[in-house]
């Protein structure tokens, strides 16, 4: 089998364990990543899962932080692997039924002469917010998501110094719904700005993250799509690794890390072959597999392991369907505005704030409503290399629970099921797209939150995050106060998937920070720099 002696082995080729394996190799560490699946990239997967050369973003479409995240300039990937993103103009639209259409721009005051149709006073709401939600991502959010995670009343101390951060801290004291409805008044518009500071699994009704809403708010208009699909962005790392002398072992299912005097010394494999690391194992799954499974609950000391078998999972999944079209959609409300069929993403079946919280109970309870509302794209209308010329691809996604109400899991894998729930999607489509029809969609495939837990073992019930996001499973908790700088209890093991600080949705932090964390205690020479925007964040007293 060759080389079995590694430096650092690296369980999970997702992208922060690509990530983490492309700093280190460079660094000149001898990485191994083992991978379960056949494809590295984890939620970075790029499919064809429809009909030959329709290529789908079968996870992750939506690149928020290209602008921030520093894997993008450490390895200059667009300029030497060709990694390139589009930024569309129009980031979302939300028709409505009535034929009119709010949009969100990437150009603000585009966004407000939207909202202005709606009304002048949340124009000029959005105008305000958008300028907070600018200022605190590219001066303090931005950086933070960079640097180790900080206990959260040093953090607090910290900001309470500066008038961002006092704006910060308020901020962070609010629930979505709340600041929603204090800065805006019509039942359009608050149903579109809900949604986009939501959706990614912030609980409407939560307070203590309005960080998050800040986050999310900002970044909607600043959303990427991949040229060639995401998976291209996961290609590039791997590349890199491999030129580095790094090894990526794929279809390896790992048995158990081994432990040598309470250290952490390799992996043994389901097979019986034995992988020795000399200097790191690094795991990106979640906290359950990674102690309780591969460690051993019996190898962790009591209080520690009580906090981890207490870890939450979100309250939700995400469900897909994902259509082969012969043509693009053509939405009615386009008529008014032809820019329309040219948005990023669209949000359908949701026109009023009233609306996606019924949907939100729903999900909660274990429901899945008959009135299909969810966020849609159809990315070969920005990249036609996604399909066959002429051809297109289009991926709706909605919220659904894991344990269905009445079935449980299981029904997830009735076929008339299914397809009762795939029907529900298109006719909402068809509410807003009447070309939506059996002539133009010439095939579907539902991905449910079964598939994602089936195909992806760390995202357990459907987990796209790998844990919820809750105050207790943030920031200097995530995933608690011994792990949260990605070292841990048992010595050489490290932490480096989306269970950790910063979080998940392919934001590029926890790889990112695992390899700043393994080079520091091994005393390695980082051939990389810290980025400007953490030193000024550092200089103005906010980190």
């Amino acid at each position: 089998m060759g080389e079995r002696r590694f430096d650092i082995i690296v369980i999970g080729a997702g992208p922060n364990g690509l990530e983490l394996g492309a700093y280190l190799s460079r660094a000149g560490l001898k990485v191994l990543l083992l991978e379960r699946r056949l494809e590295v990239g984890g939620g970075l997967a790029t499919e064809e899962v429809t009909l030959p050369e329709y290529r789908h973003n079968t996870h992750a479409v939506y690149m928020m932080m290209v602008d921030y995240a520093p894997v993008y300039n450490d390895f200059e990937l667009e300029r030497n692997y060709r990694v390139r993103h589009i930024h569309p103009t129009l980031e979302f639209a939300l028709p409505l039924t009535d034929g009119r259409c709010l949009g969100l721009y990437s150009d603000v005051d585009k966004t407000c002469a939207s909202i202005a149709q709606f009304s002048r006073r949340d124009a000029e709401a959005y105008r305000t917010l958008a300028r907070i939600a600018q200022r605190a991502v590219s001066r303090f959010i931005g950086p933070a998501t960079y640097v180790p995670a900080v206990p959260a009343l040093d953090q607090l101390v910290a900001l309470q110094q500066t008038e961002i951060g006092r704006e910060l801290a308020e901020f962070s004291e609010k629930s979505p719904k709340q600041l929603v409805d204090e800065y805006f008044e019509n039942a359009h518009v608050k149903a579109l700005m809900l949604y986009l500071t939501t959706h990614w699994g912030l609980g409407y009704n939560d307070a203590g993250m309005g960080y998050l809403f800040l986050l999310y708010l900002d970044r909607a208009a600043n959303y990427r799509l991949v040229v060639g699909g995401s998976h291209n962005v996961a290609q590039s790392l791997h590349k890199i690794i491999c030129e580095n002398g790094g090894v990526v072992m794929n279809s390896r299912l790992i048995r158990r890390i081994i432990l040598d005097n309470g250290r952490a010394s390799g992996v043994e494999l389901e097979d019986g072959t034995v992988f020795t690391a000399n200097k790191a194992v690094v795991s990106t799954l979640d906290p359950n597999q990674t102690f309780l499974n591969l460690v051993g609950k019996e190898n962790l000391d009591g209080t520690f392991g009580k906090k981890i078998e207490g870890w939450m999972w979100e309250k939700y999944s995400l469900m897909g369907l994902h259509l082969a079209l012969k043509e693009a959609p053509r939405f009615t409300a386009a008529a008014a505005n032809p820019e329309i069929d040219k948005a990023f993403i669209y949000l359908l079946g949701y026109e009023t704030d009233a609306e996606l919280i019924a949907d939100y109970e729903a999900t909660y309870g274990g429901e899945l409503r008959k009135q299909a509302g969810f966020n849609c794209c159809f990315p070969t209308v920005h990249d036609p290399s996604q399909a066959p010329p002429g051809r297109h691809t289009g991926l709706l996604s909605r919220f659904a629970p894991h344990q269905l109400k009445d079935g449980g899991a299981e029904r997830w894998y009735s076929v008339p099921f299914k397809e009762e729930v795939a029907e529900q999607y298109l006719t909402t489509l068809r509410k807003y797209a009447p070309n939506m029809n059996e002539d133009t969609i010439l095939w579907k495939y539902l991905s449910t939150p079964v598939d994602v837990e089936n195909k992806f073992l760390d995202m357990a019930a459907g987990s796209i995050k790998q844990g919820l996001y809750h105050p207790f499973q943030m920031g200097y908790f995530r995933p608690s106060e011994e792990c949260s700088q990605h070292r841990t209890p048992v010595k050489s093991l490290y932490l480096a998937g989306s269970c950790c600080y910063p979080g998940g949705c392919i934001i590029w932090g926890p790889g990112y920070l695992a390899a700043n964390a393994i080079a520091e205690d091994l005393g390695i020479d980082k051939w990389w720099s810290e980025p400007e925007m953490i030193s000024k964040a550092r200089n103005e007293g906010l980190l």
